[in-house]
């Protein structure tokens, strides 16, 4: 079992847990929040998953694996009328396609004891499409004065823009990609001088704290306040096996770096690096701490996680 080695102020991690089921019929557990918290967790944070899941062989499962690794179960909700959310993935000339299920138990993730006001609350988009979901997040939003970090993840038909810009007016750090910002900012392409003029002027439109904007593989760019951005891009020579997951491996030691108060610099750099070992492999998390003992040792975040299973 993998333990957090020292207590860290915790972070409400709000939103999806699905399965990706492909056409072999391999079932990989994931969603953007479940990645999130589960790579928090093996840093050594205090991630607590507030979702829900179905009364079903697929729902015990979740909760088996983040017992198994360690996690706080505590947010974890079942729902004996949904069952566990589902995304069925296709293949078409080798090119994926998703069809999110609609109406799983991550739709309907219920009130829920905000308990002591955490360090950040991070939410995604996906899981507001139904009206209570969308009304628990906002009763933890009104609960506590911690960060608000959104991670928006658009998903056709499953968005719409005039909620899309209503989150973002309740958010203070907030995590996008280039797309995703032209989109929501209503403007077109440009090159690299200019995407940093339209995230700053993104920023002080929306009073946002931060925003960071992934740019695939030519990396990130990041702004706070009246900062200079701040850029970060992979090595030229990275073996990239499978992409999926990248951006929840980003995000979350973006929000190692606000709880720890890295400079933003240093976050970013630590963010692409992880973000960078992680499409190296298949699959958005992985199962062996080994992967995270270098960045944990690096970074001066903590001891050695135990993974000896007691």
């Amino acid at each position: 079992m993998l333990k957090p080695p020292t207590k860290q102020p915790r972070v409400d991690i709000f939103g999806e847990v699905l399965f990706d089921c492909f056409p072999d019929g391999r079932r990989v557990l994931g969603g953007a929040p479940f990645n999130v918290a589960w790579h928090l967790s093996a840093f050594g944070a205090s991630p607590r998953l507030i979702s829900a899941v179905g009364d079903d062989p697929e729902g015990a499962q979740v909760r088996r694996a983040m017992a198994d690794w360690g996690m706080d179960t505590s947010g974890l909700q079942t729902d004996p009328d949904h069952p566990t959310g589902e995304v069925r993935v296709t293949l078409a000339r080798g090119e994926p396609s998703y069809e999110i299920i609609p109406d799983r138990a991550f739709d309907h993730i219920g009130p829920i004891d905000p308990g002591p006001p955490g360090a950040l609350l991070y939410h995604g988009t996906l899981a507001l499409r139904r009206p209570l979901s969308a009304a628990t997040l906002r009763e933890l939003k009104a609960a506590g004065p911690g960060m608000r970090f959104l991670d928006v993840n658009l998903r056709d038909p499953w968005w719409s823009l005039d909620e899309t810009l209503a989150l973002l007016r309740g958010a203070d750090w907030v995590k996008l990609n280039r797309s995703e910002l032209l989109l929501l900012a209503g403007t077109h392409g440009t090159d690299a001088a200019g995407l940093a003029e339209q995230a700053s002027a993104f920023l002080a439109e929306h009073a946002l704290t931060g925003l960071v904007v992934t740019l695939g593989g030519d990396g990130a760019l990041a702004i706070r306040g009246d900062e200079e951005p701040v850029r970060v891009a992979p090595g030229p020579a990275l073996p990239v096996k499978d992409t999926v997951g990248a951006g929840d491996a980003f995000a979350s030691v973006l929000i190692l770096g606000l709880i720890h108060g890295w400079p933003l610099a240093t976050t970013l750099e630590r963010a692409q690096a992880f973000a960078s070992r992680i499409v190296e492999q298949q699959g958005a998390t992985a199962q062996d701490p080994a992967l995270y003992r270098p960045f944990v040792d690096r970074w001066g975040i903590a001891t050695t996680p135990d993974v000896s299973g007691s």
